[in-house]
């Protein structure tokens, strides 16, 4: 992938978790994919079973979801390093502010391994 096509296709994927889309969030990923919580030693493995589940609880936790003003690090055709300012919103709390770093690597047009840094309260367990 071209270094625009990565940048697009890692906003098109937030777009998605913001509009707590699942089924287009999924998408993105490989059947096999993993997803690593860096900050708190924790991997979710496959798609359709820890990946999604993470994204279940994730969509339920909080009524708004918030990823933009991104700063992207490119090493096409299979690699894209994304810092971005996250917000969550929870009807009656305060906004959860957050400045995470996600580390992708894609296997074909796909997300295969996703390695997360994030401020704060871990929002995905």
């Amino acid at each position: 992938m071209t270094r625009d096509a990565l940048e697009a296709m890692v906003e098109r994927y937030f777009a998605a978790v913001d509009s707590k889309d699942l089924a287009t969030t999924l998408s993105f990923f490989t059947p096999d994919a993993t997803f690593t919580i860096a900050t708190y030693q924790t991997t979710f493995r496959g798609r359709d079973t820890e990946i999604s589940g993470m994204f279940e609880r994730l969509f339920d936790r909080y009524d708004s979801i918030y990823h933009g003003r991104f700063d992207h690090v490119v090493a096409p055709p299979d690699r894209i390093a994304s810092r971005f300012e996250v917000r969550n919103g929870r009807g009656g709390h305060p906004t959860i502010h957050k400045n995470n770093a996600n580390f992708f690597k894609l296997k074909g047009d796909c997300f295969d391994e996703v390695f997360v840094y994030m401020s704060g309260d871990n929002a995905l367990t």
